[in-house]
């Protein structure tokens, strides 16, 4: 009796492990929620390749990235270029965000709902920083963020499979090109 006691609860145990592993996986982030989504419409074949999936996945999640650290920006910088910078963060990437939201509807290719989780802890970090000590963070993150983005798109621009993607990602190349360089120019007279 005790054995067949000791063997159910390590069933138990078991299924219960299986069972949180299953939602690490599935629910909390919502970057890879929409790439699993991607992944089942691309093999049922009523979705795009993975590399074009991919880009969108990654394009919107950074878009709204700089949503979040800009609207961040506005509020608790102490630098005027700094706010500047985010006041152009906002305008151009909510434009681009909603482009890629209409083209990702047409061609089926699901988008994160909201920022993957490790973008939210750079929200949530720099979202505890303030004066200088935030400006500082908040730079270096668009410095690396914008550097990423320009690889990113250019990659899309000549690679990209789904012809709407790649003149998507052409026509939003040269934006992100003039944030890189503008934030580069920020941080450098920061130092």
């Amino acid at each position: 009796m005790k054995k067949i006691t000791l063997m159910l609860a390590v069933l138990v145990a078991s299924l219960g492990f299986q069972a949180c592993n299953e939602n690490k996986k599935n629910g909390t982030d919502s970057v890879e929620n929409a790439h699993d989504a991607n992944d089942i419409k691309e093999e049922k074949g009523t979705g795009q390749d993975d590399d074009d999936n991919d880009f969108a996945v990654k394009a919107a999640n950074g878009g709204m990235l700089e949503l979040e650290l800009a609207r961040l920006a506005r509020e608790k910088s102490q630098s005027n270029e700094v706010k500047e910078f985010a006041a152009m963060m906002l305008t151009d990437h909510q434009k681009a965000n909603e482009e890629l939201k209409a083209l990702a509807g047409r061609k089926n290719i699901t988008l994160p709902a909201r920022l993957g989780n490790d973008e939210q802890k750079h929200v949530d970090e720099l979202a505890k920083l303030t004066g200088s000590e935030f400006d500082k963070k908040y730079v270096d993150l668009m410095v690396d963020d914008h550097e990423e983005d320009v690889k990113l798109f250019k990659e899309a621009a000549d690679d990209a499979d789904d012809a709407d993607l790649k003149a998507f990602a052409a026509k939003t190349l040269p934006t992100l090109q003039k944030h890189l360089e503008h934030i580069t120019t920020i941080d450098k007279n920061m130092k």
